[in-house]
């Protein structure tokens, strides 16, 4: 069942008014997972049609959101989900990460959209859209925002999932590669495995053994 307010098209609608033609939400989800990839998921809504229960992914079961996730890809007039690996966010870091995964979601629209909007007040999404909104909560707030969110989370959960299938010991399945204290436990009995990001602050405190030592990220130039 979904909780908390419903987002609306407020936003969207004040960017219509100023003749905006084509506005995207954009939400990331894995940022502070230690292992797996990061995702950006971008989508455009109509303008009329709405499809109900739609909340930022937060505030939705995991069965909610995989309910929900085929009736918001149908209902978007386009959308995308944007990849990081792993090994891409170690190489990188997380800002110029977090940019790559943005850019790879606007490249996947079918449309070039005149204004995005996405929560926080980082703006990762300049400059591969004119204009960007940055609102705080608008993943609770902006329908195309919290359906972006659901839509990227859905498809990061699917990959942990598959994932898990060849590193059972860490439990993927059911934590998607965030910290929990399975997740811990596993990390010192086991070691990192493939997919954890090894230049993450985690390897310093759970991972006793120096089978697999912590990497240390040399500086990389920006992608902008």
């Amino acid at each position: 069942m979904a909780r908390g307010r419903a987002p609306t098209r407020k936003i969207e609608q004040e960017l219509w008014a100023q003749g905006c033609e084509t506005v995207v939400g954009i939400d990331e989800v894995g940022r502070g997972a230690w292992a797996g990839p990061l995702m950006v998921g971008a989508a455009i809504l109509p303008r009329e049609k709405r499809v109900l229960g739609v909340r930022d992914s937060k505030l939705l079961t995991e069965r909610d959101r995989e309910r929900l996730f085929e009736r918001i890809a149908d209902w978007c007039v386009t959308w995308s989900v944007g990849s990081v690996s792993q090994e891409e966010c170690d190489e990188m870091g997380m800002a110029d990460a977090q940019r790559l995964a943005c850019r790879r979601a606007v490249e996947g629209l079918d449309v070039v959209p005149d204004v995005a909007v996405s929560d926080g007040k980082w703006n990762f999404v300049s400059p591969l859209v004119p204009r960007v909104e940055m609102r705080v909560k608008a993943d609770r707030n902006c329908l195309s925002v919290a359906a972006a969110s659901v839509l990227a989370k859905v498809v990061r959960d699917r990959e942990m999932r598959r994932l898990a299938d060849s590193y059972p010991n860490w439990s993927f399945d059911t934590n998607k590669g965030y910290p929990c204290p399975i997740h811990k436990a596993a990390l010192q009995g086991y070691g990192p495995s493939a997919i954890h990001r090894r230049t993450w602050v985690f390897m310093d405190n759970y991972v006793p053994w120096g089978g697999c030592p912590r990497v240390f990220r040399a500086e990389q130039p920006t992608l902008f």
